[in-house]
This record gives structure tokens, sequence and C-alpha cells, in this order.
């Protein structure tokens, strides 16, 4: 294998310029050429590919986002857009890819491998939500950011006696929101993966009060049913009810943007080393991500046709240490 590309797909992680960097020089080191690709899936089938030496990727391990930037590619969803970005590919000689991003990312370059291209996926993603992985590129961050500011906002409920909402990431998998709020104290946590009645919320923080706490904390997931918003709305609505106000913080994309931890960089740096070396040796239809302590291969058939479980045990140890 002479020459691959490497793109970051999806909504960005700290410690994609790891794994790009980690991608170049492996790949150098090895003997092979290394081509970014900008903007995902989309600079794809645009045709935006420039080649990477060790220096492109030089002083970029501690930065966060991605410098070969990101994308969300409709067209790429459809047999023609992968059919152009396969055209892409043969144009610039590239015989194999490594894919850094999340599970649609890892569905993309599974379709890809299916259509005959060399393809190897890396693991990266806040919402941890990936198959094949334990804890994917960007997830320690994403929570120490959302800690760090559960911990401060508890100071300022704790002195007003108050009572606090954080919305953190997660449109579909309540990860961060439950290990934010079992990390951080959170008397209840709202994730979408379990039914929340919102009375019930209020029902717990008004007994945390009655148990003599000098705060009260609420974790939602954003996509949960009852998110922040709708959280904030009952609220309102049943102020004589709930006897108390609550106040949100949203972090948002906040999460994303935080300079990556050390574990973030040596998971991205050990993953993407692994991604092109793999090309090079002729393995793909693989992705590479953290499984029982070691970097481990999992075939992108399985990434996407399979699920994976958030330990629900968990919510129930939060619910423990909350009393």
């Amino acid at each position: 294998m002479r020459r691959i590309g490497v793109l970051t797909s999806g909504g960005d992680a700290p410690g994609m310029n790891a794994a790009i960097r980690a991608v170049v020089r492996a790949g150098i080191a090895a003997g092979v050429e290394v081509w970014g690709v900008g903007h995902g899936y989309t600079g794809l089938i645009a045709g935006e590919l420039r080649p990477l030496g060790p220096r492109d990727v030089g002083g970029i391990i501690h930065q966060a986002g991605t410098v070969l930037h990101s994308s969300r590619c409709e067209d790429f969803f459809h047999d023609a857009g992968r059919r152009e970005a396969i055209e892409t590919i043969g144009q610039y000689g590239l015989s194999g890819l490594v894919v850094v991003g999340g599970s649609g990312s890892q569905r993309g370059a599974a379709d890809l491998s299916a259509m005959g291209v060399p393809v190897v996926g890396v693991a990266s993603t806040i919402d941890n939500d990936i198959y094949g992985a334990d804890i994917s590129i960007g997830v320690d961050t994403a929570l120490n950011i959302a800690l760090e500011a559960i911990d401060r906002l508890k100071m300022t409920a704790s002195s007003l006696q108050r009572a606090f909402l954080v919305e953190v990431m997660g449109r579909d998998c309540g990860y961060l929101a439950l290990m934010a709020g079992l990390a951080g104290g959170a008397e209840t946590i709202v994730i979408p993966e379990v039914e929340t009645d919102p009375a019930a919320v209020f029902a717990e923080l008004a007994a945390s009060a009655d148990r003599g706490k000098l705060h009260a904390f609420v974790v939602v997931a954003e996509g949960a049913a009852y998110n922040a918003e709708r959280l904030i709305a009952y609220a309102r609505e049943h102020r004589q009810a709930i006897g108390f106000e609550l106040r949100a913080t949203i972090l948002g994309h906040v999460q994303r943007g935080g300079s990556p931890t050390a574990f973030d960089r040596l998971l991205a740096t050990r993953a993407g080393a692994a991604a092109a070396q793999a090309l090079h040796d002729g393995t793909h239809g693989v992705m590479f991500g953290l499984r029982d302590g070691a970097i481990a291969a999992t075939p992108l058939v399985d990434v996407k046709a399979r699920r994976k479980e958030l330990d629900l045990r968990l919510l129930e140890l939060a619910r423990i240490m909350a009393t």
C-alpha cells in the first residue's frame, strides 16, 4: 500500500487531531504516503485532498477540533454519493482510507468497505455509543469538562441553597449524563434510555432538601424526552406545587472544545497508529478502539449492525450515592 487517506467526519471530538497526527507519522514511518481529506465525506466527494508530512501535523496533538475540518454529509447516505467518493479515491490513487469519527461515520466506512474500498475506522465521539469501543476518543475530555462545570455550580448551589440543572450533550445516548451525574453527585439523572416522570424528578429534589442537603442537582442529557427546556417549563407550570425555583445551565458544544486530556491524546495516538499500520499490512474492514484495556479491531459490519448498550445498573448506583 503506497498511499492512504485520512478524514474526520461528523461531530468533532477532543483528540481527533492526535489521531490525525498518529496516522500521518505512523504511515510515513511504514513507507506510506498520507493524504488528508478536508471536511469529511463531503470533501472526499468534492476532491478536497492534500498530502501531509510530519511537519504538517506538528503542534496539533494538544488542539481541540480537527485541522482537517469535519461535516455531516447527506449525499453520502445515498449510493450515488458513495460512488462519487470512490471515484475520487481512484483519481488520487488512494489504496486505503482511515475514517476518524463516530457511529454515523463508521457506518459510512462500513458502506465503503462493502463496496470494495480498503477502509479502517478509528472510534471517536464524545457520546461513547460505538459498538466495539469501551471508551472512544473525546469522551474523557468531554466528561471532565462537564464535571468541572458541575463542581463549580455546586458551590453556588450550596451557597444559595437552590436547585440546579445541568444539561450535557447526548442526543441518543445518555452516557455523558450518567457518568457526569454519578461522578458529580447529582440527586437525579435524566437520560434518553429511561422514561422520565418529571414529577418524580422534582420530588427527588425536594426530598434531598428534607434530608438536609444544601443543594439539589439534576444532570440531564439533551436527547432525553424531558430535557432542560421541558423540565424548566414543567417547573414553571407547577411552581406552587414544587415549592422552589430551578436554575438551568446548558453546556452544549463547550464540551467538545477543550484541549484533550492525556488519556484522549494517548488513546488517539495508539488507535491512529494502529489504523495506519493495519492498512500497510493489508488489514481493512475493521475499526480500532479501546477494548478490555487494549487497542482492538472490530469488523465494521458489526460496528454498523450492533448497538452499544448503556449499563443502566450505574443509574441505580447513582441513586444510592445520592441518599
